[in-house]
């Protein structure tokens, strides 16, 4: 197993981590419209089988939260690390505390003992502020989430406060300046250089000396899928032949900065594949042909984009609800990645909430307000008749 060092923190940390929001699963859940955090029909024992079976590939990093797959998932990873075998004593274990749950001052300490319970631990050794984005960011501020973590670090309920982000750099920057964070957890891969903290974000808290922890490196799953015949073809101009998964996760290990690569693996195939590419993955590990390789078919991939949409939020708020930026961004998804199932899925949610673009009057607000001067109208039409199919 490849292990890198930690930060400062005197440790290493196997470079592929395990994210458990995607544990197996029994059966799709009724209702959860393809978002797996809404997933409760959860495979119990090949979940207890998967983490453990990362653990004893000497796997060191298993990343859970409150709410993934409903609640279920930090139960199955305390069971998991429970009982023979001291694998809790093996891993370093992160949990996240959810904004969203947060009412006042007091459920900070009620939600982090609730978590410890179904951990089956006295501690977590990284406490994430979960998702934040500008608004929570400011709510968890003003209810004393920083004095809570200061707190539960001093009574050893937690080793090293940390966050995970969704939102622009200008926003991972003010969050990464604001207190002495352990770590820090951003989305990136080669498709999202640009995309919410970014490339920007990844070398400023390297400047800052703070760990990065990288999720989603295969994009939910969609760096890892066949490709489209003109990216396939310029995948196998390389010299050695990797699967797409192979370049994703060489991607994102190929930078020194990258202390662990987030993985939501679902089967054990999965977990022994991902370890095989890791284990070939040092920093420095693609040379400059293969990184020009990765940049073509990164060029190909947004060619391939029906909508030149930023989802920058201009056009919202649409006087009749119609989430305009994530319709877009499911048509995108669709166009560029193929991904079926995911887009219809949770196109579905978008008309049961009355949100989708059928909902459109064509009233014409949105498109001055448009910085990209996309034609809105026309093309939630055109999103609605690809993404109402089945």
């Amino acid at each position: 197993m490849q292990y890198r060092p930690f930060g400062q923190l005197g440790f290493k940390i196997s470079t592929l981590g395990l994210g458990c929001m995607r544990l197996p699963l029994k059966q799709a859940t009724e209702g959860a419209h393809g978002n797996v955090l809404a997933e409760t029909m959860v495979d119990e024992a090949a979940s207890i089988d998967l983490i453990r079976g990362a653990v004893d590939a000497k796997v060191n990093y298993i990343d859970t939260a409150y709410d993934y797959h409903k609640g279920k998932s930090e139960l199955l990873v305390g069971q998991a690390l429970s009982g023979a075998g001291d694998y809790r004593k093996k891993v370093k274990l992160a949990t996240k505390l959810p904004p969203w749950h947060i009412k006042e001052a007091k459920d900070f300490n009620r939600v982090l003992d609730e978590q410890l319970k179904k951990l089956n631990t006295s501690y977590v050794d990284f406490y994430l502020l979960h998702a934040l984005h500008k608004a929570t960011w400011e709510k968890m501020k003003s209810l004393g989430a920083l004095d809570f973590l200061n707190t539960a670090m001093r009574d050893g309920r937690i080793k090293y406060p940390a966050f995970s982000i969704h939102d622009s750099f200008a926003v991972f920057k003010d969050i990464l300046d604001s207190y002495d964070w352990a770590m820090c957890q951003i989305q990136l891969n080669y498709m999202n250089e640009d995309y919410q903290a970014g490339m920007e974000g990844f070398q400023y808290a390297a400047h800052r000396n703070v760990p990065i922890v990288i999720m989603e490196p295969l994009l939910g799953g969609k760096l890892a899928k066949e490709p489209p015949a003109e990216i396939k073809a310029v995948w196998n101009k390389a010299a050695k032949k990797k699967k797409p998964v192979e370049w994703a996760l060489r991607w994102v290990s190929n930078f020194p900065e990258t202390t662990v690569v987030l993985s939501g693996m679902s089967t054990i195939a999965q977990l022994n594949e991902n370890i095989h590419i890791i284990n070939k993955a040092p920093a420095g590990n693609l040379n400059v042909d293969e990184l020009g390789l990765i940049d073509r078919v990164k060029q190909l991939y947004r060619a391939r984009a029906a909508i030149d949409c930023t989802e920058c939020g201009y056009c919202l708020p649409c006087p009749e609800k119609v989430n305009i930026p994530h319709v877009f961004s499911l048509y995108n998804d669709f166009s560029t990645y193929g991904t079926v199932e995911g887009a219809f899925t949770t196109y579905k949610s978008l008309k049961k909430s009355m949100t989708d673009a059928s909902r459109c009057v064509e009233c014409g607000q949105c498109e001055p307000r448009c910085p990209q001067g996309i034609k809105i109208i026309s093309a939630l039409k055109q999103a609605h008749l690809t993404l109402q199919a089945d």
